[in-house]
């Protein structure tokens, strides 16, 4: 057990937890502790590094926690996988790197909440700006000097030239940037890849100051439970490191373990729902009947098509073509290794009750799954789709006392009238744009859901039987000041205790409309100012987009 008190232990060296190190950091006199529970993102590590291998981490449990939902019981009993990062860097050393802020009103609903007011879009903007450098331009909405360097999607392969025409053949407008002033519409997407190389939080905001000597970052080292005195301060944590027991003990303790392993850690640190806490013999030291509660995702299928010509990346897969393809990146960081392939897609509404886009559209030109099998068995192309801002509501709760079980997930897909009508007019959305003219060269057929999937009860049984996530989990400790928030939105702050704070997906009130990568390191550079007590960067004034209808 060490005695060494630092001033920030940060619990997680993900997405938020690499970024708030580098900016507790910066004061020479701050000494700060990250622990993460799995290994460290090794320079060589191809299978993180190299864009297009994104495939191989996300399943390996050398990379991946590999989480399963408990039985969902409107999708057959089946068990939905989620992969979440266990490496430095978090998920976002094992994510499909697209970056997409969300909405401008996502963040103004966020702030309509009591106590919620600095969360708006005009509050949030500046510290998107403050992250990023947009090599597509820095403009009002954009940053250009932030440690985030954002790739804009070439989207060369003609096959994404006949999906933006074919949006437009449809009604749906082009816009130059999805998050800039205005995100409805179709365009090239932005990634975090950069000169080739995938482009994580770790190595963005960890690796270039990990030789501060205030910066001490220890991986392999699986958290068990927050450490309380009498008076409900936090003073330490206890963690697994080398199959012993240590004890980190300080001043504040962060908890950035994500929408999942925050949650677990409240609840196995005595906070949450005390009768609940109590039955599994864990000592209630504050009772938050929120924790674990309010979780969210997107859950996403893929629309599919086979192709006439033989334009899509199918030859890729091919087994004598991978050592070529590693070798012209590894040397040259080009070629198909270089892109993680999501170069372009769109929001749009799919209906009038909406005020914003409740449907994603990523368009790949080749028909494969995220776990690399390729059921086209050729040439062919798909969208990922799904509701944005599905009203199902989730948890996470613990079952033992050992840190090392997994949590119990639910999720609750597909169990409400809205999220189910969504969801037949978002499969209908996508078989409208593919089915275009501009997809007529191309265009061979549908291979999934298929032609004998049609009426809105075939579509539903098929997401049923087909819907996976889209890696999106969120909301498990959410801000607020009602009696199931957990977290004070001004201060970050665990509610009824002292020197804990959480800064995660798990804070968010409600999941915005896209990839949550964005607004998590977002989240991540605002609460690196309130608690260091910075004067907050002054509202943005710019104008965004906003449907007439």
């Amino acid at each position: 057990m060490t005695e060494k008190t630092y001033d920030y232990v940060i619990v997680g060296g993900g997405s938020a937890g690499s970024a708030l190190a580098n900016r507790l950091s910066a004061d020479p006199s701050n000494e700060v502790l990250v622990l993460e529970a799995g290994r460290r993102d090794w320079k060589w590590d191809v299978f993180i590094h190299m864009p297009a291998a994104l495939t191989y981490p996300i399943g390996s449990r050398f990379y991946d926690w590999c989480y399963e939902s408990e039985p969902e019981p409107n999708m057959h009993g089946r068990r939905v996988f989620h992969g979440r990062g266990k490496v430095l860097g978090g998920s976002s050393s094992i994510n499909g790197m697209i970056f997409q802020r969300g909405n401008p009103l996502d963040y103004d609903h966020w702030a309509e909440e009591p106590g919620m007011g600095a969360w708006d879009y005009a509050h949030c903007l500046p510290y998107f700006k403050r992250m990023e450098t947009c090599l597509a331009g820095e403009d009002e909405w954009r940053g250009g000097d932030g440690p985030l360097v954002l790739e804009r999607g070439e989207a060369a392969n003609p096959l994404f030239d006949a999906f933006l025409e074919a949006a437009q053949q449809a009604g749906h407008p082009l816009t130059d940037d999805v998050n800039g002033y205005r995100q409805e519409g179709f365009a090239r997407f932005d990634r975090n890849v950069h000169r080739g190389r995938r482009l994580s939080a770790a190595r963005a905001y960890l690796h270039p100051v990990m030789d501060r000597p205030n910066l001490t970052v220890t991986t392999r080292a699986h958290a068990a439970r927050v450490v309380f005195d009498e008076s409900k301060r936090a003073r330490a944590v206890d963690y697994i490191h080398r199959g012993r027991l240590r004890r980190a003990h300080g001043a504040e303790i962060i908890l950035c373990g994500g929408a999942i392993n925050t949650p677990q850690l409240l609840q196995l640190s005595g906070i949450g729902d005390a009768d609940e806490l109590s039955a599994l013999g864990i000592r209630p030291v504050q009772h938050l009947p929120g924790v674990g509660e309010n979780l969210q995702d997107h859950l996403e299928v893929y629309v599919q098509h086979a192709a006439k010509k033989p334009v899509s990346l199918q030859p890729q897969l091919a087994w004598w073509r991978k050592p070529i393809i590693g070798a012209q990146w590894l040397f040259l960081r080009s070629g198909p290794g270089a892109t993680n392939h999501f170069e372009a897609g769109g929001f749009v509404r799919t209906n009038d009750e909406v005020d914003r886009p409740n449907l994603m559209f990523h368009f790949l030109p080749i028909a494969i799954r995220y776990d690399g099998t390729s059921p086209a068995g050729g040439h062919g192309y798909q969208v990922h789709i799904g509701p944005m801002f599905s009203d199902v509501r989730g948890s996470v709760k613990i079952t033992s006392r050992d840190p090392r079980d997994y949590p119990k997930l639910r999720f609750n897909y597909l169990s409400t009238e809205r999220d189910r009508r969504e969801w037949v007019e978002c499969v209908r959305a996508a078989r409208t744009i593919l089915g275009q003219p501009a997809f007529d060269e191309y265009n061979d057929g549908e291979l999934e859901p298929g032609p004998g999937v049609q009426t809105d009860e075939e579509i539903l049984d098929w997401v049923a039987r087909d819907g996976e996530t889209a890696y999106h989990p969120s909301c498990t400790a959410r801000m607020g000041t009602d009696d199931m928030s957990v977290v004070d939105p001004e201060t970050m702050r665990v509610h009824g205790v002292q020197g804990l704070r959480v800064v995660d997906a798990s804070v968010m009130p409600v999941v915005t409309n896209g990839n949550i990568y964005a607004p998590v390191m977002m989240i991540a550079e605002k609460a690196a100012d309130l608690i260091l007590g910075n004067t907050p960067l002054p509202a943005s004034d710019v104008p965004t987009y906003r449907h007439a209808g």
